[in-house]
């Protein structure tokens, strides 16, 4: 399941792609049977051995593209270990609620993607979210949860402010927000009620039948509950001063 519109974010073949705080990686493998070289970073160990493993899965069944590369690797966002401009692209999908110091992760962001380069972030939308907080406070308050609520002007404002200028928004995965008010309601670590265990049934199958009805709710609920914001910003061009 895919936050990241990739017709909206370019990823071309041959371009150096930073998946950070890539979790299980769904980004990272897209870019990469796009032909990207990428860097799946997450600072979680069993992460990047899982992403690594898929990785091996993926060339060993013949599905890596020929001309690019790709590898998971451990890291701080808060202290990337990479030189300025590195990247061409940067996706940070849903991080940065997660950081307690999400300035500093920011700055990193806007420090490695070169200029001229593209950056896509995801994080929570509000109202869904502000739901989930309400209904349980488990949800956000174990260890490595999320620690704020973005507004999406509060969020465009600090990106801009570390050097990226935004181009674009939407919303994603509104089908999603009410798995999760459902599971806020009943135990959020409760995988065996019957009523999240019949919508999560109801998402496998629309994530892999893509049916024609429910593609179509999503699209217009999106704006009101989609579980996700994603905004798409570009670091500007270094121009050179005309003496």
């Amino acid at each position: 399941m895919l936050t990241v519109d990739f017709d909206r974010f370019p990823v071309p073949a041959g371009c150096r792609l930073l998946d950070l705080g890539c979790g299980a990686g769904r980004h990272a493998f897209e870019a990469f049977r796009r032909g990207a070289d990428v860097v799946a970073l997450d600072y979680s160990h069993g992460e990047v051995a899982g992403v690594n493993a898929m990785l091996g899965a993926m060339a060993l069944e013949g599905e890596s593209p020929p001309t690019a590369r790709a590898g998971g690797v451990r890291g701080d966002a808060l202290a990337l270990p990479f030189a300025d401009g590195t990247f061409d692209r940067v996706i940070a999908a849903e991080i940065l609620e997660h950081l307690p110091a999400d300035t500093a992760a920011m700055a990193e962001i806007a420090r490695v993607v070169r200029p001229g380069g593209w950056v896509a972030v995801t994080v929570p939308n509000r109202f869904p979210e502000q739901v989930c907080w309400s209904l349980s406070t488990a949800y956000h308050t174990v260890e490595g949860g999320h620690v704020r609520i973005y507004r999406l002007a509060e969020l465009r404002e600090r990106l801009t402010a570390v050097g990226l200028e935004p181009v674009g928004t939407h919303f994603a995965h509104a089908l999603h927000a009410p798995y999760w008010w459902l599971r806020c309601l009943v135990g959020v670590h409760d995988d065996d009620h019957p009523a999240t265990r019949l919508y999560h049934r109801l998402l496998v199958w629309d994530m892999m039948r893509a049916p024609r009805v429910t593609r179509t709710a999503e699209r217009i609920l999106n704006p009101v509950v989609g579980k996700s914001v994603v905004l798409y910003l570009r670091k500007p061009e270094v121009t050179s001063a005309v003496g």
